[in-house]
């Protein structure tokens, strides 16, 4: 008589059980060979520099070029130091970046400096496209300090100072410009306090549309997202006078003609089922009050207009007339959107 749940034991596997086991297999196998690869290369370059183990004495001096002091005893003694993620953009986060004493993997000074995301950074490094005080680095753990002279296919980078990223929630009778010569209340007033840097608006809003309002002293941003060839992406919630009709909603989508050109929606739909005056819009397009003249040249009077999204970015928990910095990974993520040919 057999054992209970002997089937289950020290027998072959079959089926899928079998097919998982084979895949689990082979990634081992190439996790393995990674390891390897990356021990090999590590030990060529340590090598290379003329950096031995701490057991070992030179017989003679090394004739390579050896790294900066500096960096070898980063390398040694940043260990498990980690740099915290997701940290609020205080006006002068960059700046603490650039001066800082604690090293930081180079894929993150790359990061840091506008090149690409970390992962991207990490394959550039590894192609050996960047280099370090004149040596060429393969190791994306590798430590800077940030005071190197660090170059991308042959182009000094550095990590970008003093920039400030504010999100606010736009409200009513504000217009969107750093001055204006009638006097009236612009969104710097809201932000008085938010930074010694002086900032600006990306791209305008209307003084009776609210919500999303990026601003910003990186000019290099600012034209990016105001670029058109970006297509960033922005959507609206509009109260109109009345419903909008089926055959109406169709022609946002499928497009018309205005005086300065054709425009369509990107999408369109009723935002409340119940009330098919509310409608939902996306759009790319930067031209001036685009989406009340859109709702205009089909007949229709807007009520509200509020933008909801804009690259990415919402007000949720950002009060109407209230706002707040950007974190370290909304700002990447503006900086690397649409970007990825960039590493290429």
């Amino acid at each position: 008589m057999s054992k209970p749940f002997e089937k289950f034991m020290n027998g072959q596997l079959k089926g899928a059980k079998k097919k998982e086991a084979l895949r689990q297999d082979k990634r081992k196998a190439k996790a393995a060979a990674r390891a390897e690869g990356e021990a090999i290369r590590k030990k060529q370059w340590e090598k290379k520099h003329g950096i031995l183990p701490e057991s070992s004495t030179p017989s003679h001096p090394s004739k390579n070029k050896s790294v900066h002091p500096k960096n070898v005893k980063a390398t040694k003694d940043a260990g498990s130091k980690k740099m915290p993620h997701n940290l609020p953009a205080k006006p002068d986060i960059t700046n603490e970046l650039a001066n800082q004493q604690t090293p930081m993997p180079l894929n993150k000074f790359l990061a840091h400096a506008g090149i690409c995301g970390r992962r991207e950074a990490a394959d550039i490094i590894k192609l050996g496209q960047v280099t370090v005080n004149g040596d060429t680095i393969f190791e994306p753990g590798f430590k800077v300090l940030g005071n190197e002279d660090v170059k991308w296919k042959g182009k000094r980078i550095f990590i970008q100072k003093n920039l400030v990223y504010i999100l606010l929630n736009k409200p009513k009778d504000y217009i969107t410009t750093s001055k204006d010569p009638e006097g009236r209340k612009t969104v710097l007033d809201l932000i008085k306090d938010a930074a010694q840097q002086r900032v600006y608006p990306v791209g305008r809003l209307d003084r009776n549309t609210t919500g999303v309002l990026l601003l910003t002293n990186d000019g290099a941003l600012a034209q990016k997202l105001t670029h058109p060839s970006f297509q960033v992406k922005k959507v609206y919630e509009a109260k109109l006078n009345k419903p909008l009709a089926k055959s109406d909603m169709e022609a946002l989508i499928t497009g018309f003609q205005l005086e300065d050109g054709f425009i369509k929606a990107d999408s369109a739909a009723y935002a409340d089922t119940k009330d098919k005056s509310v409608i939902g819009i996306e759009v790319h397009s930067g031209r001036n009050r685009i989406v009340r003249r859109m709702f205009e040249h089909l007949g229709y009077d807007v009520k509200t207009l509020d933008r909801v999204l804009f690259a990415g970015l919402t007000k949720k928990n950002v009060d109407r007339g209230t706002w707040r910095y950007l974190n370290e990974k909304e700002i990447r993520n503006l900086k690397y959107l649409n970007g990825a040919s960039q590493t290429k």
